[in-house]
């Protein structure tokens, strides 16, 4: 929902953002993922759909009903005018190839069929909310990630400033964790737990301080 922060976009853009967004991790997503989870988001008013074939139907009714009022001022052709004269070729068929009347009419087909999604107002207050949220993502990191690619995308945050208060909220769990280790006695299978606990929260850390080394001279050329 994030990556539609930017801009509006259709189903397939969004697909692409994420592909390139998670490299090999997207290599699985397919397009009925993403139109499922925007049928989702439209049904809870996150999101809204345009359909840009109702512009296309009434760019066509304007120029009919423009052709047509040209016709009625010209008038009736009178008796005295001369019938218009046939044309030889008219019974050879079209002397190309292509056609680009069908052309033009195929691709307008494409675009009916192609459901522009924008954020609704509910929809831009729930990424704001979601770009503050501070809670560590699931083991695969993935969702931070997207996190700190959407802010940038969409310039609602500084990338830098959403990693530094993720890491402040790491270095409180990391100081929790490391005192009820040593609150632990000896013989406690607890503090086996516990330090796994910590070693991921230590681990952890590091990742988001190659994170601020890749996105602080992003921000420098931006």
């Amino acid at each position: 929902m994030a990556l539609l922060a930017k801009e509006p976009a259709h189903g397939y853009q969004l697909r692409a953002r994420l592909r390139a967004a998670l490299g090999p991790l997207g290599g699985d997503l397919n397009a009925g993922q993403v139109y499922v989870t925007l049928g989702r988001l439209e049904k809870a008013g996150l999101v809204s759909r345009a359909d840009p074939a109702s512009k296309a139907v009434s760019a066509s009714k304007a120029g009919s009903a423009s052709k047509a009022g040209s016709a009625s001022t010209a008038g009736p052709v009178s008796a005295a005018d001369p019938a218009p004269k046939a044309d030889p070729l008219s019974k050879a068929g079209p002397l190309s190839k292509a056609d680009p009347a069908s052309a033009e009419r195929s691709a307008d087909r494409t675009d009916r069929d192609r459901k522009t999604y924008a954020l609704t107002p509910a929809g831009q207050r729930r990424v704001a909310e979601w770009v503050g949220e501070v809670s560590w993502p699931r083991p695969d990191l993935a969702e931070f990630h997207l996190k700190l690619v959407a802010v940038a995308a969409s310039r609602l945050a500084d990338p830098v400033a959403v990693i530094d208060a993720q890491r402040r909220e790491l270095l409180r769990r990391l100081r929790d964790a490391q005192r009820a280790v040593l609150a632990e006695p000896d013989d406690s299978m607890a503090a086996l737990l516990l330090e796994g606990i910590v070693l991921r929260l230590q681990a952890d850390l590091r990742w988001l301080q190659a994170c601020e080394k890749t996105w602080v001279p992003r921000g420098r050329n931006a």
